[in-house]
């Protein structure tokens, strides 16, 4: 049995096997580009594949070493990578400046950090193990773009009827371009480096011959733009880097923001690390003490058992600790299917978040469903579980050497849960106020009687909402 038989064979132990069993036929089958960067929620669509039990399957063949999963910061205006690494714990910049869009940006968690699964070389070797290599355009399509970036499979036709020039500069040569710039706005831009020029050409046309000279290097430099007039350029390019350089020269027009503005849904860093099995499988291996890294919308879930105090002294510890560990286990799994994720337990309460208010309210409506029949089994009401949801802006942070979360959306989540009757699921209107969690509750039979509630720590009044 070979390296990769024993790899596939270990995985289909720890994932849903049909989802390996689609993930092994494209790596003995597929081509080098649907080998690099995968999209997992791209994959899953294109498979009729569960989102989360492919995202499980990819974490888990990264944990084996069959794939090797990348963290990618993006620009969220023309979806290229401005940075990569191996772990979320590259991402230490507080601001990520796009050459191409001229635009910085605060890196968050939620739309510009993407993650993605490579083969690796020890599975099957891919042309883009070696990215120097790559044809350019092939570089652009497979480097710079993220997974997010929906581009065409026509995409040389497309880009050619845009592209004026494209060429490869060995570390340290020199290049000559002569070229015809027409009246519209150009843009010079290498992908490797993210060095770029804009050209706004206008005006009359010149038979006098223009030119213009342009030094790559890693310093990233800005450079303004340049008023030309249409008509002939000798361009001079220099790449003073020691790696290969792939600059290109097109037309920043309609076609090209079209081309760019076709997006699909990719892995976010905030899913991922919402997710049950990232967290179990890199609990400790996430942040580094000192980061702290924005989310702009994230849903927490707090539950509690009420009166477990007395549970215990009514049926003795022994019977008390086997309900109380059946009560985690259902909370867990239900957690999970909705694509959500236990950050800690803190005696009998579990805090949870989700990527979205939806996910929560349903898994809220399951718990306190699976709660009643836990009790109707043990023809009791010994658990009394009470729930709040709040969604709202965080820090993801390392606290007690766990991935973590900090902010006030966090302190108003626990007080709301703090307030909430047994088998009352209390929310706030950032709740109730989203469209599917309405869709929801309509169709579940649920309604709901809001209050003004103060929470302490807070410092102001906020308006409640109970599920019943």
């Amino acid at each position: 049995m070979s390296e990769v038989d024993v790899l596939f064979a270990s995985l289909r132990q720890a994932a849903d096997p049909r989802t390996v069993e689609c993930i092994e036929n494209v790596v003995l089958h597929g081509s080098d580009r649907e080998l690099n960067r995968i999209n997992a929620l791209a994959f899953a669509d294109q498979h009729h594949l569960d989102e989360e039990k492919t995202i499980a399957a990819f974490l888990h063949a990264a944990r084996i070493g069959a794939f090797e999963m990348t963290w990618n910061v993006l620009c969220p205006g023309c979806g290229g990578v401005l940075d990569s690494g191996a772990t979320l714990k590259t991402v230490v910049h507080e601001t990520y400046h796009c050459a191409l869009c001229a635009a910085g940006y605060e890196p968050t968690l939620d739309e510009m950090v993407e993650v993605t699964f490579t083969v690796s070389p020890r599975v099957r070797r891919i042309a883009a193990h070696d990215p120097d290599r790559l044809p350019p355009l092939e570089y652009y399509r497979q480097i710079f773009f993220s997974s997010g970036v929906d581009l065409p499979d026509d995409l040389e036709a497309r880009f050619s009827r845009i592209q004026l020039e494209m060429i490869e500069l060995a570390p340290g040569e020199k290049a000559f371009v002569s070229l015809q710039l027409p009246a519209q706005f150009v843009i010079i831009f290498d992908a490797v480096t993210h060095s770029a020029q804009f050209i706004d050409v206008q005006g009359e046309p010149t038979d006098e011959r223009q030119t213009l000279s342009m030094i790559i290097s890693r310093t990233h430099a800005l450079n303004e733009t340049l008023t030309l007039r249409p008509g002939s350029l000798r361009l001079t390019l220099e790449n003073h880097t020691d790696r290969r350089v792939v600059p290109n020269v097109c037309i920043a027009g309609d076609e090209l923001h079209d081309l760019l503005g076709r997006r699909r849904a990719f892995l976010t860093a905030k899913r991922l690390l919402t997710n049950q099995s990232f967290r179990d499988i890199y609990r400790t291996d996430t942040l580094d003490v000192d980061q702290r890294l924005k989310i702009t919308s994230l849903t927490f879930l707090f539950t509690d058992l009420r009166g477990s105090t007395a549970l215990y002294e009514r049926v003795g510890d022994l019977a008390a600790f086997d309900l109380v560990r059946a009560h985690f286990r259902v909370l867990h799994e239900i957690v999970a299917t909705e694509a959500g994720a236990v950050v800690k337990t803190i005696g009998d309460a579990v805090m949870a978040t989700f990527p979205s208010p939806d996910r929560a309210v349903a898994a809220a409506l399951r718990m306190r469903e699976a709660m009643l029949r836990l009790n109707a089994e043990h023809g009791s009401d010994d658990l009394l579980l009470k729930i709040g949801i709040h969604e709202g802006p965080c820090l993801a942070v390392n606290l007690n050497d766990r991935q973590d979360y900090f902010g006030q959306t966090v302190n108003i989540a626990s007080r709301v849960q703090g307030l909430a009757d047994p088998n009352v699921i209390m929310t706030t209107e950032a709740i109730v106020g989203d469209a599917q969690v309405s869709e929801i509750l309509r169709d579940s039979g649920i309604t709901s009687a809001s209050r003004m509630a103060e929470l302490q720590g807070i410092g102001r009044e906020v308006r409640i909402f109970a599920l019943s």
